[in-house]
């Protein structure tokens, strides 16, 4: 007796077995896969997270070391996904920062659970099921695999999971030239490079303050001060005119492989054209900011300015395979800690004018802006 098959309409995907291989992905528009910056709300901003094959450029404040909360969370987001890493810094042993690395939160201390309490009043339990609130996926070490973690930044991350092979160490403070890093990450690529559509492994590099004067000559007083080091001052633009060639080379490579590159750079060290240069290679452009202690008038402008610690400004968000720009709801977020452990983003609120301390989200007003008249009738 013949069987038949059953029809699949051609509108459907099975998605599963790429999820099921490699929980730490998640599928994209246009046929792109995603990749966790581990921060949920940078996620979401971002339309799920960072594309496979791109390049993410950060822009350091001169300030405060804002930027090390991204890539320390993009950092461990890899290892405890089990994803192989290639790390390159200034400093003389890079693997000693992989002790700072935060640790995923425990479910029963995790920020969600907090949060969850506060939806669960606002929403009714027999509606709850309508949203698809996402579960927590646990193993059978009771370890948490999610496609995002909640990040404790008081807790180091256990040994284990950065002790492997699957992490690589660069220093680039005493190189010469930056040709041993771009050996180095393009045989971490090659590794990683697509074959026929087939993602077997997802891998990360994380690049910290690149083109500082760190790489090489950090005990001089200035870059602008030539009178003090000439011959070190020629040496350190020697790199820069190198750097402009590592970062379209990285693009190129990475845009064929399962990937994600992110590097830090210091703008306020180069030159206008040199920023410049690197902000356009980037496929997605953030930078951070620092916010000073006493600021009366940007205290006035926004709510809960006390607990902020920095700012986020998106100027690129990556999207690939596709022409259309995308339309974020806002370019400029918020960075707080949450019980000062956990790194939230969230959206500029303004303070009320009159300096009244009531909710200015979601509050009911006249027509005509006077809140003084009673009910009004259409």
């Amino acid at each position: 007796m013949a069987t038949t098959k059953a029809r699949v309409s051609s509108f459907s995907r099975n998605v599963s077995t790429v999820t099921s291989q490699n929980p730490g992905l998640k599928h994209g528009p246009n046929g792109t896969m995603l990749l966790s910056s581990g921060i949920p709300d940078l996620d979401k901003i971002l339309g799920g997270g960072f594309p496979l094959g791109s390049l993410v450029m950060v822009m350091e404040d001169e300030e405060a070391p804002h930027h090390m909360l991204l890539l320390r969370n993009f950092m461990s987001q890899g290892l405890v996904q089990k994803q192989p890493l290639l790390y390159a810094s200034a400093s003389k042993d890079p693997k000693r920062f992989l002790g700072t690395l935060p640790s995923p939160a425990s479910p029963k201390g995790d920020k969600s659970s907090d949060l969850s309490h506060e939806k669960d009043i606002r929403i009714a339990w027999q509606y709850k099921k309508y949203f698809g609130e996402p579960q927590l996926n646990l193993n059978t070490n009771g370890s948490q695999q999610d496609y995002c973690n909640d990040f404790d930044l008081r807790k180091p991350l256990d040994r284990h999971f950065y002790s492997g092979n699957n992490v690589d160490c660069v220093s680039i403070k005493d190189s010469p030239n930056l040709s041993v890093l771009q050996d180095r990450c393009a045989g971490f690529l090659a590794k990683l490079s697509r074959n026929e559509g087939n993602i077997s492994s997802a891998g990360r590099i994380a690049i910290q303050s690149f083109c500082s004067p760190q790489c090489k000559y950090s005990n001089e007083p200035s870059l602008y001060e030539l009178g003090h080091s000439l011959p070190a001052c020629r040496s350190y633009l020697a790199i820069l005119v190198e750097s402009q060639t590592l970062i379209p080379s990285l693009k190129g490579m990475v845009q064929s492989s399962n990937a994600v590159v992110v590097v830090t750079f210091p703008p306020s060290l180069l030159s206008p054209s040199c920023s410049l240069r690197l902000q356009h290679m980037a496929d997605t452009l953030l930078s951070v900011r620092a916010i000073p202690d006493e600021d009366k008038e940007l205290a006035k402008l926004l709510t809960g300015y006390q607990d902020m610690i920095g700012l986020i400004n998106i100027h690129k968000a990556a999207r690939l395979n596709t022409q259309v720009p995308v339309i974020l709801e806002a370019t400029t977020f918020s960075i707080k800690l949450h019980k000062r452990r956990f790194l939230v983003l969230e959206c500029l609120n303004q303070a009320p004018v009159d300096g009244s301390s009531g909710s200015s989200y979601g509050t009911s007003g006249g027509c005509s802006g006077s809140s003084k008249v009673g009910t009004l009738d259409f």
